[in-house]
């Protein structure tokens, strides 16, 4: 008997009796805990955001993320990656197998990486460097005495695809894809398919001031068979134009949930904070249905929504300070939610949340990784991932900041059933 099989047949039965128990009992049907695997020790990666991870073949993969510059010379900056690690026991213990010089893609955050058939692709996302600010009046966008800075952040945009079977040896499958390129965007898997959607192109003027390109923010569709060839399935689909947005399938559909298209309010700014929380499903990409307007959850990006036996759980993201006179307070989203449809959410507690075990907001992480895996070690023990990601909070009097971004791998596990009283 296969894994597959074994896996298939589990999650027919325990689903079976979560559905049950649904009826039996209000509220969520299961218990959670979250548990640390790995607390960034021993050979691991270094902190990072922007990150992403694949559970492929039974084994765990890490690639590429940035890690902020302990002396920027502009805000943003920072070191990028190409890296690959692998981890043969679900994320405790891992080993860099891109080699000295990282994998051939170039370094890059904000990207996507799927797992479809026999491969891994990367795909996607933005690099960035800090130059000499070649306007040292910015534009004449700043008020009276607030001086120009002397460097300012430059990003590039990729649309290029790479697969691998095994992490180390990549196939550059196009340096030009269809669509265009773009950081932030969404991707999956979805019967047969690798399908791309949303992000955006242009720094924020939240990080490099006023005065440069404007950022653009999409809702167009594609989809390919093997990363090469891309067929458009839609310019604009219905759901309005993001980044940072999560998308994932189940069954028949696919779910775009939440994302953003801007990073903080400001006077241009149609909506505080520019974030989303609707959620949407198509069958094919190009025929989208609205499931809901309002998830119940607070508008964001950043987050990660992932499918467990049928349900949703989405967790984690960036909020923003509702105090004027506190403006970079810390408050991130510290709260879990779990759907059946996508449409009727319900917010989880006791061991559940907050997650990572967070102390509060300033312990919830964004821009990290995760992903659902139904067998740990040898055991059946349903579970989500997650790898690294962000905790700064942007205070320019926080010199501290630039270590507020993780590499410790967490295991947010279903433990039992709930039983009737």
């Amino acid at each position: 008997m296969n894994e597959s099989f074994k896996t298939s047949v589990a999650a027919f039965l325990i689903l079976a009796s979560l559905m049950l128990a649904d009826r039996a009992v209000a509220g969520p049907p299961v218990a959670f805990e979250w548990k640390e695997v790995n607390a960034g020790v021993g050979v691991i990666w270094e902190p990072r955001a922007g990150l992403q991870a694949l559970n492929h073949k039974g084994r765990f993969y890490v690639f590429g993320g940035r890690t902020p510059k302990m002396m920027p010379l502009a805000f943003g900056d920072s070191v990028f990656y190409n890296d690959v690690w692998e981890s043969a026991n679900s994320g405790k213990d891992w080993s860099r197998i891109s080699g000295g010089h990282g994998a051939p893609w170039p370094a890059r955050a904000y990207f996507q990486a799927v797992s479809k058939g026999p491969y891994m692709y990367v795909i996607g996302g933005q690099d960035s460097a800090a130059f000499p600010n070649p306007d040292p009046t910015c534009g004449g966008f700043l008020p009276p005495g607030v001086p120009c800075p002397e460097w300012i952040l430059g990003s590039t945009f990729f649309n290029d695809v790479w697969r691998s079977r095994d992490g180390t040896n990549w196939q550059k499958m196009t340096s030009d894809a269809a669509w265009t390129a773009r950081a932030g965007l969404s991707a999956v898997t979805h019967r047969g398919w690798i399908y791309v959607m949303g992000g955006s192109v242009n720094d924020d003027s939240a990080i490099i001031g006023p005065g440069g390109p404007p950022r653009i923010y999409y809702n167009d569709v594609y989809r390919s068979r093997d990363g090469r060839h891309w067929q458009k399935m839609t310019e604009a689909a219905p759901w309005a134009p993001r980044a940072g947005a999560v998308v994932v399938s189940r069954g028949a559909y696919m779910y775009v949930l939440g994302g953003e298209d801007g990073f903080i309010c400001n006077p241009t700014t149609p909506r505080c904070p520019p974030y989303f929380n609707d959620v949407w499903k198509s069958k094919d990409g190009r025929h989208w249905q609205r499931v809901t307007a309002d998830a119940g959850w607070s508008p964001r990006p950043g987050h990660q929504c992932e499918v467990l036996f049928g349900r949703f759980y989405c967790f984690g993201g960036f909020g923003i300070s509702e105090e004027p006179s506190m403006p970079f307070k810390p408050a991130n989203p510290v709260d879990i939610w779990a759907s059946y449809d996508g449409a009727q959410w319900t917010q989880l507690s006791g061991s559940a949340a907050p997650p990572w075990n967070a102390a509060g907001p300033e312990d919830i992480k964004y821009d990290f990784a995760a992903f659902p895996v139904y067998w740990v070690n040898g055991g059946f023990r349903p579970s989500i991932f997650t790898f690294g990601g962000d905790r700064e909070t942007f205070d320019p009097t926080d010199f501290l900041g630039f270590q507020k971004v993780d590499n410790d791998v967490w295991q947010f596990r279903i433990k039992w059933r709930q039983r009737r009283r």
